[in-house]
Order: structure tokens, then C-alpha cells, then sequence
């Protein structure tokens, strides 16, 4: 058994920026700064940000070369490493899974992972017609920590489908026929799933959004909740619109020794898994399933020897209902329990690819207040593509660190295959329909052909488009046309 390289997260920090003036703000760089002396606070010593050998910086919608290296800068760390990451909901809890691994290993001791966006300042300055300043960080990365890759095929770039707020309802939309529900019956379930977690937000002295929102609320449209896309209104999308930073301090047992930081402080990550569905929707067995979740989700349980029942505290993925049914699917989550103790990316708020940076700070103060619970995150990058998962406990892991690449298991499940365009008759798997300002615009359909290869075609007349929101179109047969549209 390790006794000097178990890793522990011993520091945490969340950072609000609530600014009616944007240009009053701090922007990422240095919100990231801020976020990481946080952390070193929270330690208990703030002389442990000396002790860094590695600054990890999570991929944002800036445009920095090489935030990392300005941070280290910014708190004279010298030569240290420095890492980047792709974009991807799931990289926070990749870098810990790998950080983890590396402190295990003994070629690290200290570790900080860091990430902040600035969306609500630049919201605000685009309503008042300024440019926020930014800083122009060059430099090149000692390393990434993974590859980027490609994440929507021809075939759906074809019909102008690559945005998270088209794919995720089309999800939805097979979520509830698969469940053969109706779809009032389906909105108001859903809806009831996200007033679950605003009552969350609402107990969460982090959280962007803090007043908790009714189910009604959230299913009904109106000029402050207006539909984005069937069948969700604004309140059902990740709300991006936050200005938060977060920062992790990881490091051995006997670094946090050394440094004097209280074993009140320390969680232990017991075990992690990562892996991806096909990096193209187009080819998902169908859509409202994921293999890489059920795999890699129930084997950093197995690793221990633990099931979903022996998880006192979870936090869900939550950039849409969609990705959190699918997760409560194939886990065997109990969906009368709390799924979230951040209030998920609508209510806790949704820095983008850096949320879970802010649900694993919750775990570690809600696990540092329960000695011998047992915490659960999982993460989520792409179109429900890249999965991340991780448990944490105050207590000391028995064995160490555990960690699986389970990747070959999935690659090996269903691969469907898809065409880019398609003349004839077809099978609507499931669909969503896009708004503007004055209603329905467009909408998107998953097809099956029928010999099983999947397309996508599009929807523009009115009619159909408003009879779509209103009656189940997944299941109805059509013919769609080389130029990618459908008749129904």
C-alpha cells in the first residue's frame, strides 16, 4: 500500500463575478489567478501555491494561447509545467482522473486545475455596445492533456445541425417516445426533474441562479422563458451567461504533510474511468442510450466494489434534461433522490466546459462536512460523446487510486451506419424544432432508412413545424430528398 503518494484534493475555490458594469470585471485570466489563491486558502496555507509543479488550465471560449503560463507567471511559479485541454464538459474530471494518476505515480506531488469564463460581462457588454479588454497570452503548452476531435459528421453539418441546443432535444424527443409518454405528460415530468434541481440551486451558497423556479415555471413559455428549441424553453439550456472561475489543489498525502494542511481538508478520489460514444451522433445505436456512460459510469463503481446504492452524494451532468435521463438510465440511478448538489448547469450556472470543476468544489465541502460518505461526479463533453466520471470520500481509499481504460468494451457495442443524403422513404426517429423571435424556423429530423442506415432532413413549412410541437411526429414515415428535405 502507497503511505506517501495517495492523492488528495486538499483546496478548493468557486468565484462569483456579479457586475452591473462589465467593463468593471476581471477577465478569465485573472479570474483564474484569483481562483487558484483561493484554493491555496482554503488549504490552509498559501504557501502550498510554491509547492505547484503542474498549472492545468481547462479549455474555454476564450482565446488565450497559453492561459496556463500566465497564471504561473502571475504567481511566480517559475518553470512549471503547464497543460491544456480540448473543449469537452468532461475534461475537468479527465485532468483529475489523470493528475490523480500522475501524483500516484510519484512524477508529481502538486498539482493545480484551474478555469474561469466571463459569459455574463460579456453578455452585458454586448447589450451596451463595448469591447471588454482582454489580455493577448501567446505561448505554446508543455502538453494536453487529450486531442481534439471532430464531433459532428458531414451528414449532420449537411442540414446544419452542430449546436448542443439542436442535438440535445432531439434526444429528448426520443427520451419520451421511447417512453411512449405524451408530450404534455413528458413536459411536465421533465420540467419536475429541473424544479428538482432550482430547489438545489436554492441551498447552494455557490450557485448562479439562487431563487428556486417552479416547474411550471420552467415548462412554461413566456418573454422571460422563451422557447430555444422543442421541447425546451430557455430554462431547460444550460444558462452560459455566468462570469465563474474554479480552481482544485491536488497533491500526495505527504506534500499536504509537509505543508502543514489539516487532514480536514483532505478527500480522497478513489476511483475514475473515462470514455467515449461514437464521436458522431449520426452513428449512436439510437438516441436516448449511451454505452460509454453505462460502461465507464458502473465500472468506477465496480473498481470498488460498490453499486449506486453505497453513493450518498451525486452530481449529474446537467447541460440538459436529456443528458441527465440518459445518465439516470443507465446508471440505475434513484431520480426520487437528488441528482445534483450544485443545482446543475441552468440554476448552479454553466461556465461551459468548466462547470465540473464547480460540482467537484461542492463535493469536496459536502463531503469534508460528512466524514465516511461516499461522493459520485460524472461529466459530460460533445453531443452526451465524451464521459468522465469520479468517486470521492473523505475516507482513505483501501487500495489507492483505481483507474480502467474501458474504451475497447465500448467501441465494440453497435456502430450505426449513415448517409449524407438519401432520396426516398424514411422512418422519423426523432426531431426537434428550432425558434426564432416570432416562433417556429426550421425543423431537424433523425431518419432511418430501411435498411437501418440513419440521414437527417430538415423541416420549413409553418405548419408542419407548429403541428410538430404539438403531436408525435418520432415514428411517422416521410420522403426526403437529395437536397436534405423532408415531407411528412
Amino acid at each position: 500500500m502507497l503511505t506517501q503518494n495517495i492523492p488528495v484534493i486538499v483546496g478548493v475555490s468557486q468565484i462569483l463575478q456579479r457586475l452591473s458594469d462589465p467593463l468593471l470585471g476581471k477577465e478569465p485570466v485573472q479570474l483564474m489567478v484569483d481562483a487558484v489563491r483561493a484554493a491555496a486558502e482554503d488549504a490552509g496555507n498559501a504557501k502550498l501555491i510554491d509547492q505547484i509543479e503542474s498549472v492545468r488550465v481547462i479549455r474555454g471560449v476564450w482565446r488565450y494561447k497559453n492561459p496556463a503560463q500566465y497564471v504561473a507567471d502571475a504567481l511566480n511559479l517559475g518553470n512549471v509545467e503547464t497543460c491544456g485541454t480540448p473543449y469537452g464538459g468532461n475534461m475537468v474530471q479527465n485532468a483529475v482522473n489523470q493528475s490523480v494518476l500522475e501524483i500516484q505515480d510519484g512524477s508529481k506531488s502538486c498539482i493545480v486545475i484551474t478555469g474561469a469564463e466571463n459569459g455574463n460581462s460579456q453578455a452585458k457588454a454586448l447589450k451596451a455596445g463595448v469591447d471588454l479588454p482582454i489580455s493577448d497570452v501567446q505561448g505554446t503548452y508543455s502538453r494536453m492533456l487529450d486531442e481534439e476531435h471532430k464531433m459532428s459528421s458531414d451528414a449532420e453539418n449537411n442540414r446544419g445541425i452542430r449546436a448542443p441546443i439542436q442535438i440535445y432535444p432531439i434526444f429528448e424527443n426520443a427520451i419520451r417516445f421511447n417512453r411512449g409518454e405524451s408530450i404534455e405528460a413528458h413536459q411536465k415530468r421533465i420540467s419536475e426533474l429541473w424544479a428538482g434541481f432550482s430547489k438545489v440551486a436554492s441551498n447552494n451558497p455557490h450557485a448562479w441562479i439562487q431563487d428556486p423556479v417552479t416547474a411550471e415555471t420552467i415548462r412554461t413559455a413566456s418573454a422571460r422563458n422563451r422557447m430555444i428549441s422543442f421541447p425546451y424553453p430557455k430554462l431547460m439550456n444550460s444558462n452560459n451567461a455566468v462570469d465563474m472561475a474554479s480552481a482544485l489543489l491536488v497533491c500526495s498525502t505527504d506534500k499536504a504533510r509537509q505543508m502543514g494542511i489539516p487532514e480536514s481538508q483532505w478527500i480522497y478520489p478513489w476511483s475514475g474511468t473515462d470514455a467515449h460514444d461514437t464521436y458522431f451522433v449520426s452513428n449512436r445505436d439510437n438516441l436516448h442510450s449511451s454505452p460509454a456512460i453505462r460502461i465507464a459510469g458502473m465500472r468506477a463503481l465496480e473498481l470498488l466494489g460498490m453499486t449506486t446504492q453505497d453513493i450518498d452524494l451525486i452530481d449529474v451532468y446537467s447541460c440538459f434534461p436529456s443528458a441527465v435521463q440518459v445518465a439516470v438510465q443507465e446508471l440505475g440511478l434513484d431520480d426520487s433522490k437528488p441528482l445534483t448538489i450544485t443545482g446543475g448547469l441552468t440554476f448552479g450556472g454553466g461556465p461551459l466546459n468548466n462547470y465540473v470543476m464547480h460540482s467537484i468544489s461542492r463535493m469536496v465541502e459536502l463531503l469534508r462536512e460528512a466524514p465516511g460518505k461516499k461522493g459520485m461526479i460524472t461529466a459530460n463533453g460533445g453531443y452526451l460523446t465524451k464521459h468522465a466520471f469520479g468517486i470521492y470520500s473523505s475516507e482513505q481509499p483501501p487500495e489507492g487510486f483505481k483507474h480502467e481504460n474501458v474504451q475497447p468494451e465500448v467501441d465494440a457495442t453497435f456502430f450505426r451506419e449513415s448517409v449524407d443524403e438519401h432520396d426516398g422513404e424514411v422512418t422519423v426517429e426523432s426531431y426537434t424544432v428550432m425558434y426564432g423571435p416570432q416562433g417556429p424556423v426550421t425543423g431537424h429530423t433523425a431518419c432511418l432508412l430501411p435498411d437501418g442506415r440513419r440521414t437527417w432532413a430538415n423541416v420549413t413549412d409553418a405548419d408542419t413545424l407548429l403541428e410538430m410541437t404539438k403531436a408525435e411526429f418520432c415514428g411517422k414515415t416521410g420522403l426526403v430528398n437529395k437536397a436534405g428535405d423532408i415531407a411528412l
